[in-house]
């Protein structure tokens, strides 16, 4: 049983998952949050901090790649693999983000499953990559996301990770696992599963209804409940929570200052919260209260004292 980190943009770059695995326990793998293809000679590796090799010592990551021209994925995963050794790589079909579907990235290419086996195609014939897809059940219907299955059951897919809902639903509504049967039955590929994984008695609901999966992405609900892993897996600590958890977030805190200032730590910290703040309970009155505050040292002292 594997659990995965997922790629949350904006979150889950490499100095939150260094923080996080170092305070937290139970996480195996991640993915990275995306990157744009390009073709290969407007790429600069070295604008790629995320990926370089010695940020990323004590997890394996892959690294995920967004982009509908077949060549230009093609050529990322190239440099990516000549410059930093990576030999796993994850296309992102599942984005439901209305600027990206709507230039045809993410979930937008799902409606097209054509340019979905022609990239497939690209960087299977023409690279030693061992390549992934993360995706969703369809944009606008179920239909989609199988054609897209049958499709790919011929390549040598790495895995597939799904999310059990349309794109057009966003994160809204309940996943759909009536579906995502249809899809566990549907390929021979390893799945991972990843959607709305918020507490322990709904992951032992999931793995005894879907007995053949063994890899787990945990998204929102790690951010809510850092400990989620570790409980899933029966880990008991004679440290509390709370105060792991302020260790934690002092030490993050302290980075990102470190790196960007209190005006963009401010921001990014405010992000956090509101995921954060399933953790403590906090109201939305409490929440708030907390977010209106515009100085660093006020907010963090703020949030010390919940």
């Amino acid at each position: 049983m594997n659990f995965w980190l997922a790629p949350l943009h904006g979150i889950t770059y490499y100095n939150f998952r260094n923080c996080f695995i170092k305070h937290f326990h139970g996480i195996d793998y991640a993915i990275a949050p995306f990157i744009a293809a390009q073709s290969k000679e407007t790429i600069n590796p070295k604008k790629l901090r995320d990926l370089f090799p010695e940020n990323n010592t004590e997890l394996h990551i892959i690294p995920q790649i967004m982009g509908n021209k077949p060549n230009e994925v093609k050529e990322t995963i190239d440099v990516l693999h000549e410059v930093f050794g990576y030999k796993q790589f994850n296309w992102n079909i599942g984005c439901p983000m209305n600027p990206i579907v709507r230039k045809k990235r993410g979930c937008g290419v799902m409606p097209f499953p054509d340019l979905i086996e022609e990239t497939v195609n690209e960087v299977c014939g023409k690279t030693v990559a061992q390549f992934s897809l993360k995706m969703r059940l369809g944009l606008h219907s179920q239909k989609e996301g199988l054609e897209i299955l049958q499709r790919m059951n011929p390549y040598p897919i790495d895995f597939l990770c799904i999310h059990p809902r349309l794109g057009i639903q966003h994160y809204e509504g309940n996943v759909n696992l009536d579906v995502f049967e249809i899809f566990y039955q549907a390929t021979h590929h390893t799945l991972v599963y990843s959607g709305d994984i918020n507490d322990v008695s709904f992951f032992l609901h999931l793995q005894q209804r879907f007995p053949k999966i063994e890899n787990w992405m945990l998204g929102r609900g790690l951010l809510q409940n850092p400990f989620l892993a570790e409980q899933i897996a029966g880990a008991l600590h004679t440290t509390s929570e709370q105060n792991r958890f302020m260790d934690f977030y002092h030490d993050y805190s302290e980075i990102i200052l470190a790196l960007y200032g209190e005006k963009i730590a401010l921001s990014s910290l405010k992000e956090l919260w509101h995921y954060f703040a399933a953790f403590w309970k906090l109201t939305p009155e409490e929440l708030q209260k907390i977010l209106r505050i515009n100085d660093y040292g006020v907010f963090n002292n703020s949030c010390a004292d919940i």
